[in-house]
């Protein structure tokens, strides 16, 4: 049975985790009611992306009250919900200058409130998140959802194929990249993304901030990627709520038609690791 899959294209109120899931229970309810059974928000949207010195403050663990909030949505709701937040790992040593362990993240929650997996985001962009952030380094991270095998990406690693090959092998059907991708590289999500699912034969949600934040230019574009290279969603330039369906019948069909996974021969690529 497809999945009708919600992308929630928004900046949300940078520096306002209260306001934020405001406007995500806002769109839960909309997604809710259209039939869908998650929705995707972008990157770092509990708190905001660009919040600079407020990145420790804002930080949270795991299982802090922006998830419990996120839950107590899902349930409501009745939608899964996957969110971008700043993930706090630990307390650093309390000396000046020492935040302790922060990483960016996306976690996925289901209509139950049930945290199903959370990831950390393995290949950090540009300065601002290498100041603030430690990469993690699980790149496969699943879940179950609906019947259908859900992974994580953040942004940045989508760009890496590697990163998308090693989710085929591992058998993801549905992979969740909340992004925060910014002018001029809306080539990304124009062109790369498609060209991921059909290379690597499984859907790809790709969702987007939009608009001006701090120094950066959000561009929005976020889509729904089928692994037939169409875009079966795709959204504008501004605040956006788009649904599209992940259809395990055609992706078995194209899994079927398409020879890229069967026909690798992994003996000839050692040299890539």
């Amino acid at each position: 049975m497809p999945l009708r899959t919600a992308l929630l294209q928004s900046s949300g109120r940078p520096g306002s985790v209260a306001e934020n899931l405001k406007v995500l229970d806002e769109a839960a309810g909309r997604a809710a009611e259209a039939g869908a059974g998650l929705l995707v928000c972008p990157e770092m949207f509990l708190t905001g992306y660009a919040i600079g010195d407020d990145v420790p403050m804002l930080a949270e663990r795991a299982d802090g009250p922006g998830a419990l909030a996120v839950a107590d949505i899902a349930v409501r709701h009745g939608i899964a919900v996957l969110y971008g937040y700043p993930e706090r790992a630990d307390e650093g040593s309390g000396t000046v200058g020492d935040t302790g362990t922060i990483h960016n993240s996306a976690q996925l929650i289901d209509a139950a409130g049930r945290r199903l997996a959370n990831y950390r985001k393995t290949h950090l962009f540009g300065c601002y998140e290498q100041r603030w952030f430690t990469p993690g380094e699980e790149t496969v991270v699943q879940a179950e959802l609906d019947g259908i095998r859900v992974g994580m990406l953040i942004c940045y690693d989508v760009e890496f194929p590697e990163n998308v090959r090693a989710h085929a092998l591992a058998g993801t059907d549905l992979l969740l990249v909340p992004t925060a991708q910014m002018h001029p590289f809306q080539f990304v999500a124009e062109s790369l993304v498609p060209v991921r699912a059909f290379e690597s034969q499984m859907y790809v949600a790709y969702v987007n901030r939009t608009g001006p934040e701090g120094e950066f230019e959000f561009v929005g574009l976020s889509c729904l990627a089928a692994p037939d290279g169409t875009v079966r969603t795709r959204a504008g330039r501004g605040e956006e709520l788009v649904i599209g369906e992940v259809d395990p019948e055609l992706l078995s069909a194209s899994r079927q038609n398409n020879p890229y996974l069967r026909d690798r021969r992994p003996g000839l690529y050692g040299s890539l690791t």
